[in-house]
């Protein structure tokens, strides 16, 4: 048989009133938790959609350099041109 000691009412609220904060932390903490990955979650989108972003300006930034460099080759073909056309009138 279990002869344990009588509690007191006064021992009985003081556990029972850490029973109740332990479970507030438990809320406080739970709900700490779930604000902590939202804000995990909506910076892995805004992470997702700046890398798409700049693929897309790297992309469009490849492009343009590609017409750049064509356009120059074609400059530089008409001065080219144009050079020996002046040395055929001298």
């Amino acid at each position: 048989m279990s002869t344990s000691a009588p509690i007191s009412v006064d021992e009985f609220q003081a556990l029972e009133q850490k029973v109740y904060r332990a479970v507030e932390i438990v809320k406080r903490e739970r709900e700490a938790r779930a604000m902590a990955e939202a804000e995990v979650a909506r910076l892995k989108d805004e992470l997702t959609r700046e890398r798409r972003e700049h693929s897309a300006t790297s992309e469009t930034a490849a492009n343009e350099l590609d017409a750049l460099r064509h356009e120059r080759e074609q400059v530089r073909q008409r001065v080219e041109k144009m050079l020996h056309q002046m040395d055929e009138l001298l």
